[in-house]
Order: C-alpha cells, then sequence, then structure tokens
C-alpha cells in the first residue's frame, strides 16, 4: 500500500512543536522514549498475538486499533531519532546499503537464512 506523500522532516518538525507545546521536552530524554517505544510496539503486538499466519493478520475489526498503535510507533522512533541525533532519512540509506551487501539477492532471493549461515 503507498503511502501518502509527506517527508520525515515535515513529521519531525510537527511532533516536536507537538511535544514543546505541551512542554514535554523534559520528559523526552532518549531512554524514556526508548522505553515507550517498546511498550507501543507491545501493544501492537497484542492485536496480533495468537493469530498466527492466517490472511488477514489484523483483525478487521482491529485495523483502526492497529493503524493507532503503528502510528504511535512511528512518532516515537521520530521523536527518539530526534531527541538522539539521528537523521533518520540518513541512517535508513545507510542501514540498507549495508544490508545490500551483506545479502545479495543472488544469494539470498526467497532464504531466511542469516548472512553467516551457509
Amino acid at each position: 500500500m503507498p503511502f501518502s506523500d509527506r517527508n520525515l522532516e515535515d513529521m519531525r518538525q510537527e511532533i516536536a512543536r507537538f511535544a514543546d507545546e505541551r512542554d514535554w521536552q523534559q520528559f523526552h530524554s532518549p531512554r524514556n522514549l526508548l522505553l515507550a517505544l517498546i511498550s507501543e510496539v507491545g501493544e501492537a503486538a497484542e492485536i496480533v498475538r495468537w493469530q498466527g499466519d492466517r490472511d488477514p493478520v489484523v483483525p478487521p475489526e482491529k485495523h483502526s486499533d492497529w493503524s493507532d498503535e503503528l502510528a504511535d510507533v512511528m512518532i516515537l522512533l521520530i521523536r527518539l531519532a530526534d531527541r538522539s541525533g539521528v537523521d533518520l532519512t540518513a541512517a535508513l540509506a545507510r542501514k540498507l546499503e549495508k544490508a545490500r551487501a551483506k545479502y545479495p539477492v543472488e544469494r539470498f532471493r526467497g532464504s531466511n537464512r542469516k548472512y553467516d549461515e551457509s
């Protein structure tokens, strides 16, 4: 599914503004944000726990909750990157380049093995 046209920098600014308006920067240490992010990932996991690999994994009646939890994860990830001085867009590009080198298509297409497994 394609995403709507919005860039990470715009989102970073909006999230920072949201936090600043509420004077929340005092609570947004990288540690606190990381722990909040982990909690939100857990809430997302709760929605699909025990669903198995059937399709759809997210029950239709839970799709709105699923969407909200993924948005919470994204908000916290962007805020964590911002507060810890990580350019998330640049980090993503670097990480994909490393992954391409580690997992060349000709060796890993259709495989779920790790790069260090034969």
